[in-house]
């Protein structure tokens, strides 16, 4: 990398490397010396960007997740969606039932050790691998039930779209929890969502807020606020964060995913003019194709699909010091930070105060 390289060129470098064309739903993350979380911005220097000093650790994950994974028109899209809703029912992100749960992992199961088969698969073979932050033999037998009788004859493919359909379907499906408090003190988590803004205590969604009636987000040091409607009234949310990195943070990742899905063209959105030469604030605005966008190109694609190479499933290696953070997915929502051994993610320490 030179010095002036942007932030698209490296996004550019991985999708060629993996032939992929439907792009615009991924972004590269990183983490600052402060253990700030960061997009990558693409029209800025990434030496700019980053505070640390080469090697940079970055990560390459789903930024806006698909509204319509049924409109997603190449296979390698859907199998790098599905790693992600993986990772994010491993972390404890994807909030479910029993019974959904028990067919997300049957999906991930086919999809990765493919049919049951008693000569290669023992009576407690799904406890090998580690699925969700904390599996109950209850679960276990239910996924192996399900693995076994209603899943046979499924390719990968075909595994990977029926867990992406069900996931759709959640409610927490796409949310990143910012953690934060509201007015009153109390812990809440907040996300974004094709849908809108959202807002979580506990592991109910108190606040959706549709990004139709959302018309202005801001940020005062520490403090987030969300200018909305509700029932024709206007409405102010305030949420206070741990830093004010972490405010900023919160405020470009609501601008960015209410300019990918509100608005039908990109023209649309506002930008910044350089004259206002007293402005106070932050001059951010989201700059790439907005959702619509992105699936009218899908329709359009017409090359042979490359071909798609899966990892097999692995024996979890997961960190015995975490255990007792993790959380069953039927628990309350406490957005579980990813293992430390994850450079993008936030450290341990961090956690346990939430």
């Amino acid at each position: 990398l030179q010095r002036e390289t942007k932030g698209q060129f490296l996004i550019d470098h991985i999708c060629n490397y993996y032939s992929l064309l439907e792009k615009d739903y991924f972004g590269i993350r990183y983490v600052d010396p402060e253990k700030q979380r960061h997009w990558l911005e693409p029209s800025k220097s990434i030496f700019k960007q980053m505070k640390s000093h080469p090697p940079y650790t970055m990560c390459f994950r789903v930024k806006f997740y698909p509204h319509e994974p049924l409109k997603i028109k190449e296979e390698l899209t859907r199998y790098l969606l599905y790693l992600q809703i993986k990772r994010d029912i491993f972390h404890g992100r994807l909030l479910c039932s029993f019974s959904d749960a028990a067919y997300l992992g049957a999906c991930i199961v086919q999809a990765e050790l493919g049919d049951y088969d008693p000569d290669e698969h023992p009576e407690n073979y799904i406890s090998d691998f580690k699925i969700f932050p904390k599996q109950s033999q209850k679960l276990e037998k239910k996924i192996a039930e399900m693995h076994k009788n209603e899943f046979r004859g499924q390719s990968p493919a075909v595994a990977e779209f029926n867990l992406l359909l069900k996931a759709y379907s959640l409610e927490t499906y796409g949310v990143d929890p910012h953690p934060c408090k509201d007015s009153m003190g109390t812990t809440t988590f907040l996300g974004f969502t094709a849908a809108g803004f959202v807002v979580f205590q506990g592991n109910k969604r108190i606040h959706l807020l549709k990004w139709c009636d959302v018309y202005k987000l801001k940020f005062e040091g520490k403090t987030f606020y969300v200018f909305g409607a509700q029932k024709e009234k206007k409405a102010v949310l305030s949420f206070h964060t741990s830093t004010p990195a972490a405010c900023k943070h919160l405020w470009k990742c609501g601008v960015e995913n209410q300019a990918f899905y509100k608005y039908a063209k990109s023209s649309q959105i506002k930008t910044m003019s350089s004259s206002k030469i007293f402005f106070k604030g932050s001059r951010f605005r989201y700059s790439g194709k907005v959702a619509k966008e992105v699936v009218e190109a899908s329709s359009k694609i017409q090359r042979e699909p490359p071909e798609v190479h899966r990892t097999s499933i692995t024996q979890s290696r997961s960190s015995p010091s975490l255990n007792k953070q993790l959380i069953i997915n039927m628990e309350p929502l406490q957005p579980l930070l990813p293992s430390p051994c994850e450079e993008e993610e936030v450290p341990l320490d961090e956690g346990e105060s939430l």
